[in-house]
């Protein structure tokens, strides 16, 4: 039997707290905001670039519309087609978000829930 831990931790946003798994993926994820999103980066050590908020756009527009969570492989088609193939790669996306790449630490930041495999 495997022990699961479901400890929480909050970002603060605006002086409250958001609250978020240990890792910190959103609580709830009706809490997500731009100001969520910056400061969560800002603790993980990223500098969100005009780049970087075209992914997270991409990931939450992706997510609404078809209710789950873009693969890489999609990011990269849709990236190396808006971008070129040197900045829309797996490597270059991967640079981006070196804290688990575009589909941990980009799902996390655009207010998403673990990828499915996620421990």
């Amino acid at each position: 039997m495997i022990a699961t831990f479901n400890s929480t931790q909050s970002v603060d946003v605006g002086g409250k707290p958001v609250e978020t798994d240990s890792e910190g993926y959103l609580a709830d994820r009706s809490q997500w905001s731009e100001e969520f999103a910056r400061e969560l980066a800002r603790r993980e050590g990223l500098v969100l670039t005009p780049a970087h908020w075209e992914v997270i756009r991409f990931l939450r527009d992706f997510f609404f519309e078809h209710g789950v969570q873009a693969q890489v492989r999609v990011m990269i088609r849709h990236f190396t087609a808006l971008w070129g193939p040197e900045r829309g790669s797996n490597h270059h996306l991967h640079e981006m978000f070196p804290r688990g790449g575009p589909q941990k630490q980009g799902n996390r930041l655009a207010g998403l829930l673990r990828t499915k495999g996620e421990h």
